[in-house]
């Protein structure tokens, strides 16, 4: 009898801590052959994937998960007309482990036109929009089957920029809550600033701190904001004039160490960079450059200061790398390559930072968003 219930302890707790492999949710523009949101199952031991399902919706650009991984919120990047409505969308979806599916749940006005970015805060009770068009961000309260209301705030931001081809008004780009869930970072790539809220987590209600803003270099267009694991320090990519720009990071302040190139300085094709990200662990930065690059930049990361040092450059192997992410072993780094309608599987050395192609791929129209749930 002993020995029986030893076996099925030990069969259960080899059930219950089995590696399940994670899901890959792809976030597309639906102009082409795209249908929506494209689910895949992703093996973190070969990098083998598999479509599993997918959720028509219009031009999901870019997703968001919420901290139970139970609704899966994303942009509808459009600026459609409603009555006398004009304006993007955000949609909710239920996901369901046990299948890989997604189910529409709502769908609210974004607050502007052409939301590119959506976010949730730590405690899943609040979504925030940003409108790329309109230059406005909008937070939505979320219900308690993680649908959304219709938006509680909306705040338009003003001005131009010194590029008058692409700042010719205000263009959010981000919607980035900090680490200890207080306070909300937006870039502006049309007014060259990062405006800061603080953010009232009973009320979802976003007031702007003392400081208001860090502002960029004029001409630069920020665009992307990722925190360092640790909280300390903060990276910008600057989408006009393919930059980086290191923060020190406390309680709401930015205080700026370094701004550095993320492309040759002989570089003189188009200048389009894209998305940033630390690696899982903290050592490594890197960004992604369209244009007439098509390249991943590769920094290391003084454990120190938080300041880079580029270590190296990786071709993308594809053309228009908007987004990339890690997958959550930190193993594999995948690119969405949006003209090339792939997404490019790299291995990733955890000593050097470097890049590797894997010669896996994944065929899936128009990506420009990387997500996971596991």
């Amino acid at each position: 009898m002993n020995i029986r219930c030893l076996l099925l302890s030990l069969l259960a707790f080899s059930a219950a801590t089995a590696q399940k492999n994670p899901y890959l949710l792809v976030g597309t523009y639906t102009s082409g052959k795209s249908e929506g949101i494209y689910v895949y199952q992703f093996d973190t031991k070969n990098a083998d994937n598999n479509l599993i399902s997918v959720a028509k919706t219009s031009n999901p650009s870019y997703l968001a998960i919420a901290p139970n991984k139970k609704t899966v919120y994303a942009v509808n990047e459009n600026a459609d007309t409603t009555d006398s409505v004009v304006g993007g969308a955000v949609t909710a979806f239920s996901f369901t482990a046990a299948d890989g599916k997604l189910t529409a749940l709502d769908k609210q006005l974004s607050g502007g036109t052409n939301p590119c970015y959506v976010a949730t805060d730590k405690t899943g009770k609040w979504v925030f929009a940003g409108n790329y068009s309109s230059g406005t961000l909008a937070v939505f309260p979320v219900k308690p089957n993680g649908s959304i209301n219709v938006a509680s705030q909306v705040i338009a931001h003003a001005g131009i920029g010194a590029n008058l081809d692409r700042q010719e008004g205000p263009h959010v780009h981000a919607t980035v809550v900090s680490p200890d869930n207080k306070f909300l970072f937006v870039p502006n790539l049309g007014v060259d600033k990062i405006f800061i809220y603080q953010l009232n987590k009973a009320t979802g209600k976003l007031t702007p701190t003392a400081e208001k803003t860090a502002n960029s270099k004029p001409g630069s267009g920020p665009r992307h904001f990722e925190f360092a694991p640790n909280g300390q320090y903060a990276y910008l990519m600057e989408e006009l004039t393919g930059t980086v720009v290191v923060y020190k990071y406390n309680n709401g302040k930015l205080t700026k160490q370094q701004r550095l190139n993320a492309l040759p300085k002989d570089f003189t094709g188009a200048i389009g960079s894209a998305d940033i990200h630390v690696s899982p662990d903290g050592k490594f930065l890197y960004c992604s450059n369209r244009g007439d690059a098509n390249t991943i930049t590769i920094f290391s990361i003084n454990q120190q200061n938080g300041k880079l040092t580029v270590v190296g450059t990786q071709s993308t192997l594809g053309k228009t790398p908007r987004n990339f992410n890690f997958d959550p072993t930190g193993s594999y780094l995948l690119v969405a390559n949006q003209q090339s309608d792939n997404i490019v599987i790299f291995k990733i050395d955890k000593k050097t930072g470097l890049l590797s192609d894997t010669g896996k791929r994944i065929e899936v129209p128009n990506p420009v968003c990387i997500k996971w749930i596991y």
